[in-house]
């Protein structure tokens, strides 16, 4: 017989691991700084676009 055949840990679907801030509900800071990190790429994004556009108008 196998060793774990009693443990049956994770038989019916395994939990997402959370990490120390997720247990003691720091989460929504946690996604407010996603935003705007999020916030950030989007506006690093619209500045490299313009410069590209404004080199190709100058050629």
């Amino acid at each position: 017989m196998a060793k774990g055949r009693n443990n049956l840990l994770g038989v019916g679907g395994q939990r997402r691991k959370l990490s120390r801030a997720d247990q003691q509900g720091s989460a929504p800071a946690r996604a407010a700084d996603r935003r705007a990190s999020a916030d950030q790429k989007q506006d690093l994004l619209r500045k490299m676009r313009e410069r590209a556009q404004g080199a190709e108008a100058q050629d």
